[in-house]
């Protein structure tokens, strides 16, 4: 089986959007204007991948945009940031759905906007983050654990039954070859292509600029400003300045349709 393109791979144990907001009832109360959105944990594709107890999906985030978008209170969406990252074809499913909104959406990174969690920040229509947000991570691993000299020291034996010679490729079982590093190297320099191409395009900033920020590393949130990864520096406050310069209106006319804490444990 070929290995799992993982934008980040970082184990954390969150709590679904489902508890977050009863979707099919609507969001606004009436009174409440911009939803709050939050995108936090693990990107994948689909629920019940991975040892995750919650996930942010697709499926999830379309079915959350649509309905705000028929609301007629609802005038723009804030999004909460704090995941690490995911699988890129759903972080960017995701970046995709926010850049084609037909709402303002801000972003705001918390703690952690990384990987394909950056990758779906950069979509937004404005984004800020704090001083001490890790912010960006722009790239790509496929990094496993290759188990062979402990099935070795075990007495195991992994026994090699495929069709097509690529067909395991990627197995922790046994050591890769020279030919099998290239070939995912290759795909990694495609995907990793791929994610600069977006945020240069969602940024608006030279492709150079970012392909020089895109090491995989993250940077605190004064770096990612001055590096024009995001727009401002703030949380709340200044969210509330920037959606009341979007919809022309005063800032005490912001009012945030919340989200439940849910089950988290702290």
């Amino acid at each position: 089986m070929k290995a799992t393109v993982i934008v980040l791979t970082i184990i954390v144990v969150f709590v679904s959007i489902g508890a977050l907001y009863e979707v099919e009832s609507g969001v606004s109360d009436g009174n409440c204007n911009i939803a709050v959105l939050p995108i936090e944990g693990v990107i994948l594709p689909y629920n019940g991948l991975g040892q995750f107890e919650m996930i942010v999906t697709p499926d999830s985030i379309e079915s959350f945009m649509d309905t705000v978008e028929d609301e007629s209170e609802i005038l723009a969406v804030l999004l909460e940031i704090n995941s690490p990252g995911g699988t890129p074809v759903a972080s960017e499913r995701i970046s995709q759905r926010f850049k084609s909104s037909s709402l303002p959406v801000v972003g705001m990174i918390g703690d952690v906007g990384a990987s394909g969690g950056y990758m779906i920040a950069a979509a937004t229509d404005y984004l800020l983050a704090s001083p001490m947000s890790d912010v960006g991570s722009i790239g790509v691993s496929m990094s496993y654990v290759e188990e062979s000299k402990k099935n070795d020291e075990e007495g195991l034996t992994y026994v090699q039954l495929t069709t097509g010679k690529f067909k395991d490729i990627g197995s922790p079982n046994r050591p890769i070859t020279d030919e099998e590093r290239e070939l995912l190297q290759d795909d990694l320099d495609l995907i990793h292509n791929e994610f600069v191409d977006l945020v240069s395009e969602y940024r608006g900033m030279e492709r150079s600029a970012v392909e020089e920020l895109a090491t995989g590393a993250s940077m605190p949130g004064v770096k990612a400003l001055e590096s024009g990864l995001i727009d401002m520096l703030g949380g709340r406050s200044e969210a509330t300045e920037i959606l009341a310069q979007i919809l022309d209106v005063d800032e005490g006319d912001i009012e945030y349709c919340e989200f439940s804490q849910g089950l988290l444990p702290f």
